[in-house]
């Protein structure tokens, strides 16, 4: 599979860290131009302090999963980042929202959607953050785009190639590079 074309390698701030980890995160959209706002929340992600390195997936169109409205835009963007997990998902929330995000209901059409999946080897549960992310390993448009930037990715639940699998039912079209 070729990803020659995709901008993979965006500008990220270049600032030393202590610990760093491999993060990735769950980029979506359905209203507006969801490409374009995929590709901007992924350049400002790499603009953060504390993340070094940035490699965004290609993208692909998907129906909305319990919920209506248009179909999205989705990509997943590998990070490493000294940013500890819930400063990071601060981080992502605050994008959400210059973005326009807002949550009137439950899987409500969105403007941008930045779901932290991994966050290195943490795992945790709490109200504010669940690591690994509590349903990727249910979601075509997570497994698949982790899968073109990790082949053999392993999840707590099983090999991402053999959750994909399992979620054959679920509508995904690759998209051409921008």
């Amino acid at each position: 599979m070729n990803t020659d074309a995709w901008p993979t390698n965006l500008p990220s701030y270049s600032g030393a860290s202590s610990r760093e980890v491999v993060a990735y995160i769950g980029l979506g959209a359905n209203l507006g131009d969801s490409a374009a706002t995929l590709l901007q929340a992924a350049r400002e992600i790499g603009m953060l302090r504390g993340v070094t390195d940035t490699t965004l997936s290609p993208m692909y169109c998907t129906a909305p999963v319990d919920a209506g409205g248009p179909d999205y835009t989705n990509a997943v963007l590998r990070i490493t980042t000294s940013l500890g997990p819930e400063e990071l998902l601060k981080e992502l929330q605050r994008i959400e929202l210059a973005h326009g995000r807002q949550r009137p209901f439950r899987n409500a059409p969105r403007t941008l959607d930045l779901d932290l999946l991994l966050h290195g080897d943490e795992v945790r549960d709490s109200e504010f953050l669940t690591l690994p992310h509590p349903r990727m390993h249910e979601r075509a448009f997570v497994l698949q785009p982790l899968l073109d930037l990790e082949p053999n990715l392993l999840l707590p639940e099983g090999s991402a190639k053999s959750l994909l699998a399992a979620c054959s039912d679920q509508r995904l079209e690759r998209l051409p590079p921008a």
